[in-house]
Order: C-alpha cells, then structure tokens, then sequence
C-alpha cells in the first residue's frame, strides 16, 4: 500500500544531500506545507528543534521524518542561535567546502506531494531510531550522493522512493492506529489493490469479517472519513497521476479507477480537484520535466 500511495502523490523529483557540519551552527528550515521532508544522522550528534516542541538531541542512526513540511531548526545544541537562514530554492547555492573534521554529518532530503494522504495529516514530527533496512537504505543513498557514477539521476530517485518506503512503514506503524488495526488495514490493502472494483461499504465488511456498521465506525474513526470517501479520493488520486504521467484516453482512466462513464468520471474529477481532468492534464503533460528545484528547504550539499 505505502507503494502505491508514493506513486500516486509524488509530484517532481525527490532531493537529497549529503551534509557536513562543524562548529556552532544552527540552520532554519521553514515550514513546506504538502512536502514530507527527512533527516538521517550518518555521523555525530546534533539537535532536532521543532517548532511546536521540545529539542531532542540525535545521534548516529537516528532519523527525522517529517511528514507533512514541519517548520523545525536543526543545530549543533538547544540553545545555539540560527546561524543560516532556510535556503531560497531559486536563488543560486556557491560551493561550499566541507570541514575537515565534522562534528555532524547529515542526510536530509525532500518530496513534493500532489496531495497529503490522509493517513499522513495531524502526524506529528517525530525523532525514531534507524532499523536496519531504513539504514541500510540511507547508507545507499549517501554513499550515491557523495559519489556520484555513472547511472546516479537514475539511483538517487529510486533510493530517496525507496528511503520513504522505509520512513512511512516505520513511522506508521509507530503512530498510524489505522494501519496497526488489522480490520482497517485490510481494507485499505483491498481498496488499493483494486480501485476499479465497484466497492461498498458491505462487501468491505464482509472482506474484513465484521458487520457494516461496525465496519464502517471503525474505518471513519482511525482513517478519517468513510470508506466510500476515503474511495473516492483514492481514485482521484490514482487518476490524477495518470492524467500527470499516461497519454491514456480520459475513457480509459476513468475505466482504471471505477467509472464506466466518461462523464461522470470528469464531472467526480473537476468536484474532487477542482478542474476538469482534460485541463488537470494540459497542466501536467505526459513526460514533463519536473520544476528545477521544488525542494523546498532542505539544502543541497555542503
């Protein structure tokens, strides 16, 4: 499912870099609101403060996420004062040296989102340990970053997808009571499976094993709207990227996603985001380029 759901709501090309710092410093990073953003601590030791909460002192292993573009500073200690402004996207990056003996070297990065899942909404920033295979993936990505070959505008997409793969499975199952809730989880594993499917909430009840009324308080409650809601935005979203990416027929896409008519497929569509899916798609053609830099704040390397 978190697959589905990166593929579906990731506009652009993710960032990332590789950081190395040394001495008091204490760099700002403005809120970005529809962006998730990350830090890895590969070495050292720094702060993590955000900006609705106490510091929290990070070492070697620990990990950031961010999930909806929190406002934060990261800093050498608690009370060091911001040294660097959040970087202005547009404006040019001079080369900088890195120190030669770093007290923190970070991984950060950042991902455009057309639209914030509601599994990721009202999610605090959190401060978690690195298990294995979210270090293992971060080491890859740094090693890619600080090295580049042959290859690497290729490897760094798919290893910053791959990162946030491991972010949200190990930040959602710490604090997502959706996806730790067996009956809602499948569900929402059935409703990404298959879109198409003509859905209601009693043969969603009936995969899950509990009545309908039940059933649907349970998914309202832990995900946030009903069942044929949450549907219905799953297939907008899933329509909206292959609006963004396929030069598929607007007949096709609204087959893809549940709807036999063409035209009460654009009609859901404009009411969903607000344009019809023909404008939606001369905005967004097949195989644009992403925007230069839409990163937001998270720096390039140092």
């Amino acid at each position: 499912m978190l697959g589905d759901v990166i593929a579906a709501l990731r506009t652009g090309r993710p960032a990332a870099a590789r950081v190395a710092r040394a001495g008091p410093w204490a760099q700002r990073f403005a809120p970005v609101p529809g962006a998730s953003g990350f830090h890895v601590v590969l070495a050292g030791t720094c702060w993590f403060r955000p900006d609705d909460g106490d510091p929290v002192e990070l070492r070697a292993g620990d990990v950031v996420f961010l999930p909806d573009g929190h406002g934060h500073v990261l800093a050498d200690a608690p009370g060091t004062p911001v040294t660097s402004a959040a970087c202005d996207p547009a404006a040019p990056r001079p080369a900088v040296e890195p120190p030669a003996e770093p007290t923190a070297v970070t991984l950060c990065g950042a991902y455009e989102l057309d639209r914030a899942h509601p599994l990721l909404r009202h999610l605090p920033a959190a401060a978690v340990p690195a298990g294995p295979d979210l270090r293992a993936a971060a080491d890859l990505l740094a090693a890619e970053i600080a090295r580049p070959g042959p290859g690497s505008a290729a490897l760094v997409p798919a290893l910053l997808d791959a990162l946030l793969v491991y972010l949200l499975r190990t930040h959602l199952t710490a604090t997502s009571p959706a996806l730790r809730d067996p009956v809602v989880a499948i569900a929402l594993e059935h409703l990404h499976r298959d879109p198409a499917h003509p859905w209601t909430v009693a043969s969603l009840a009936a995969a899950t094993g509990l009545s309908r009324a039940p059933f649907a308080r349970r998914f309202t409650e832990l995900v946030g709207r009903p069942p044929l809601a949450y549907l219905t935005w799953w297939r907008m979203a899933v329509a909206a990227r292959l609006l963004r990416t396929t030069d598929a027929p607007l007949a096709a896409v609204a087959r893809r996603v549940g709807y036999t008519s063409e035209f009460a497929f654009a009609a859901a569509f404009k009411r969903h985001r607000g344009t019809p899916p023909g404008r939606f798609r001369r905005e967004s053609p097949p195989g644009s380029a992403p925007p230069p830099d839409r990163s937001g704040p998270y720096p390039r390397g140092s």
